[in-house]
């Protein structure tokens, strides 16, 4: 946790939270923070600055805060991803955050298994939860958007012509397709398969949607590793 991340529950007063639970628990056993240190506090969906430390034991925490400093600015990017398997979902949701994706839309792909559909880790408090992790990792307070698209077709067809209307369009493919670009200036949507790949059909209707096939090389990567890779390479 680099950031104390405090949300608007926390407040006892316009300067001073109250805080326990897991990041009461963070502050004890990893940071060891002690009354009087200053810590890095952000306000979700607002601005970061300085907590002092005012009181702490094992049963709560209190602060008095200032904040003064705006989160680092977003990528240009909506970001396309299947839906990974349930376990790699987390770490990506993570990654994603961390990243500064401003919005993620889920989408359904032929070779995404229908039971990962089923996973609790698609409810939106379990969505927020890993979101939140990645925003205190790279200090940041702005939650990215996520949005769940069970449906393929639809979605391309229908929605996804509009969504990429003036960005450079690119899904990550492997294959004998031209190299992802590099350092981009200007907004771009991006689509990434699932781990064995989109579909010959499903990257035929990406195309017509305005999305490029672009490759990162001969190598097959995890969808997490994927995900970072082409963020890196773009921006």
């Amino acid at each position: 946790m680099n950031l104390l991340l405090l949300e608007d529950g926390d407040f006892v007063a316009a300067d001073r939270v109250r805080l326990s639970g897991r990041r009461l628990i963070h502050l004890n056993e990893v940071h060891r923070a002690e009354n009087g240190d200053t810590l890095r506090v952000g306000r979700l969906g607002g601005q970061m600055g300085r907590g002092q430390l005012l009181q702490l034991d094992t049963k709560s925490a209190e602060l008095q805060v200032a904040f003064d400093q705006p989160p680092p600015a977003k990528l240009p990017i909506t970001l396309l991803l299947a839906l990974p398997r349930p376990k790699m979902l987390k770490r990506v949701l993570q990654s994603v955050s961390a990243m500064g994706v401003p919005r993620l839309i889920l989408l359904n792909s032929y070779r995404v298994e229908k039971s990962f559909w089923q996973t609790p880790f698609l409810e939106p408090a379990a969505i927020r939860e890993q979101l939140i992790l990645g925003l205190e990792q790279a200090r940041d307070t702005l939650l990215p958007e996520v949005i769940i698209e069970k449906r393929f077709k639809p979605f391309v067809e229908d929605r996804l012509p509009q969504l990429a209307a003036g960005t450079l369009g690119l899904t990550g493919h492997p294959g004998d397709y031209p190299a992802c670009p590099r350092a981009v200036e200007q907004p771009v949507t991006l689509a990434i398969g699932p781990e064995g790949g989109w579909i010959p059909y499903e990257v035929d209707k990406l195309t017509e949607a305005g999305l490029q096939p672009v490759q990162l090389g001969e190598r097959i990567l995890r969808v997490e590793t994927a995900v970072t890779a082409l963020l890196a390479r773009l921006f």
